[in-house]
């Protein structure tokens, strides 16, 4: 007995490992919820920063959003939309957050996208199919070589969100069958 509950155990703790980078089914039903499209939700593999929960969400018409964020606070922002890329537009589109809006962009290309800089802050934006993906933050806050390998390595959420219709409703055993519908609540001391 003691045997099997030490192996419940360690199958326990090595199904959390690697987790990092994986989106709960509920995580993936709250972005559909907000309008996301499945084949835009992605996830990343950023050492020292942990998903934000509560950032995952749609943006734009079916795109993706989330933040992921240290302990010491820095942020990194993932977003996947629709669209392609070019040369020719990467120094005409503003980096994201960069304050001013209008500052230079410096762009490099390599064998995994654009690499982007303004402002203090950067970006790496690849292609994959007909969805741009797009990894940013602060100078700071995280360094070139990581926003490379985690836009590399970004892929597609597992799930595919709720098939079907929600369940129905529980049974509350407290409604009539007949008349308005309030629950029915037995008199009592004081009613």
């Amino acid at each position: 007995m003691l045997r099997s509950v030490r192996l419940g155990i360690v199958a326990f703790v090595v199904a959390g490992c690697g987790s990092q980078g994986a989106l709960s089914q509920a995580l993936i039903d709250q972005a559909r919820a907000s309008g996301a499209a499945p084949d835009l939700i992605y996830v990343v593999d950023l050492p020292g920063y942990e998903l934000a929960e509560q950032s995952v969400g749609g943006i734009n018409e079916e795109g993706f959003g989330a933040f992921y964020v240290s302990p010491e606070g820095k942020q990194v922002q993932l977003r996947v939309d629709r669209g392609t890329f070019s040369h020719a537009l990467c120094p005409d589109r503003p980096v994201t957050d960069a304050d001013p809006v209008g500052s230079p962009v410096q762009c490099s290309r390599d064998e995994v996208g654009w690499y982007r800089q303004a402002a203090g802050r950067h970006e790496y934006i690849a292609v994959r199919d007909d969805a741009l993906l797009l990894l940013a933050g602060k100078l700071a806050d995280v360094n070139r070589e990581t926003l490379k390998a985690a836009i590399d390595g970004a892929r597609r959420a597992v799930g595919t969100g709720s098939s079907g219709p929600r369940p129905s409703p529980v049974e509350r055993g407290d409604l009539p069958t007949s008349g308005d519908g309030a629950p029915i609540q037995p008199t009592g001391p004081g009613g």
